[in-house]
């Protein structure tokens, strides 16, 4: 078996404040391979988010590490992990996260324009194209619906052909149907890219549909099937 992309070593994180310590994530330990799908499930609260965050190095484990693609994520300092999220992850979030002020098009583009690519825009249009929104390019998020905002982020997240995707709730906010079409195309563009799709998700029919499922309950992994 080749190296994983994703190896999470033993990470526990806890927060002290006036009234104690309290411990969100319990000795987590596991990897993942290239191309695989995981769904992270549990309870609200259960340190889902918090895990995933780890993950892209938003937050720092109290002790353990994590490593993407061999690099140890916080050997690095600030700008080389911001450095490795551009070159290395996609990331889609349950409140879209466009910037209000750029158009559909400038979102996607604005990945690439960071990495000093000369084919942002043509590149950009084709990914919106593939996503369904090549006739709404010029648009601002104000004027799209839910479903076409989380089309766009997709769009943003694959465009940079990232080596892994993390998804926090990304059809959370929107109704069963459109989160169906958001999911299935996100699925296709995991498959197309041959992306490592990480997932947090309350729905099991959404969870079922990957290689795998992690179980977080009350901080601690119980299942890693």
């Amino acid at each position: 078996m080749s190296d994983p992309i994703i190896a999470v070593d033993h990470v526990t994180r806890s927060v002290t404040d006036s009234t104690g310590t309290l411990t969100i994530l319990y000795d987590i330990d596991f990897s993942l391979q290239r191309r695989e799908s995981t769904a992270i499930v549990g309870a609200s609260g259960s340190g889902k988010s918090t895990l995933l965050a780890i993950i892209a190095g938003l937050d720092h484990p109290s002790s353990g590490t994590v490593r993407i693609d061999g690099e140890d994520v916080f050997a690095l300092n600030e700008d080389e992990r911001a450095g490795l999220r551009a070159r290395k992850l996609g990331f889609v979030f349950q409140s879209f996260q466009l910037l209000s002020h750029l158009s559909a098009l400038e979102n996607v583009m604005l990945p690439l324009e960071l990495l000093g690519r000369s084919d942002a825009r043509d590149r950009a249009a084709a990914v919106l194209q593939r996503v369904g929104l090549g006739e709404r390019l010029k648009h601002y998020p104000r004027t799209l619906s839910g479903g076409e905002q989380q089309r766009v982020a997709l769009a943003r997240a694959f465009v940079v052909e990232p080596a892994v995707l993390l998804a926090d709730e990304p059809t959370g906010s929107l109704d069963h149907a459109t989160g169906e079409r958001v999911m299935s195309l996100m699925f296709d563009l995991n498959r197309e890219h041959g992306t490592t799709l990480v997932l947090v998700t309350h729905d099991r029919a959404i969870a079922a549909r990957c290689d795998r499922q992690l179980l977080i309950e009350a901080g601690r992994l119980v299942t890693a099937g």
